[in-house]
């Protein structure tokens, strides 16, 4: 279900995915804050559609302005043990990795997915990204499905 908030201009544009990271100290006494403070903090949203004839609005935040946007939570790609990696189950990430570097990276510590809790697998995409795990992980890469709203 889409939601309609206030997003920079740099990323009102249909498929822009970013988290949510709630309110910034700019934030504070901004008229437009219950237009633009009304998405669940650390869930991750893309930008369904963006609202024709609306102005740009000042921000203390957004350095180019904020618009009018349509979002929808989004889909987490994440790596998981394989042992859970099936469509419909839950599983959770397997911690945290110290090996930036590696092109798995991004899915071991992924946007909008937290350590310790469990997220419903909506599609298992396969063998992740990397060659082998530093970690020694046997790992599969899924998508999570949408935080719940």
């Amino acid at each position: 279900m889409s939601q309609v908030t206030l997003v920079g201009t740099r990323l009102a544009d249909v498929g822009t995915e970013f988290v949510y990271q709630g309110e910034a100290s700019a934030c504070e006494g901004c008229p437009y804050r219950e237009q633009c403070l009304n998405l669940s903090e650390g869930t991750k949203y893309r930008v369904t559609s963006v609202r024709e004839n609306t102005q740009t609005l000042e921000c203390g935040v957004h350095d180019t302005g904020v618009r009018a946007v349509e979002v929808e939570p989004a889909p987490v790609m994440a790596n998981v043990s394989p042992k859970s990696a099936y469509a419909g189950s839950k599983a959770k990430l397997d911690g945290p990795c110290p090996h930036t570097g590696c092109p798995s990276h991004e899915y071991c510590e992924p946007a909008g997915a937290e350590f310790d809790t469990e997220y419903r697998i909506q599609e298992v995409i396969g063998d992740p990204p990397h060659d082998y795990c530093h970690l020694d992980r046997e790992l599969s890469l899924v998508e999570f499905a949408p935080a719940e709203e």
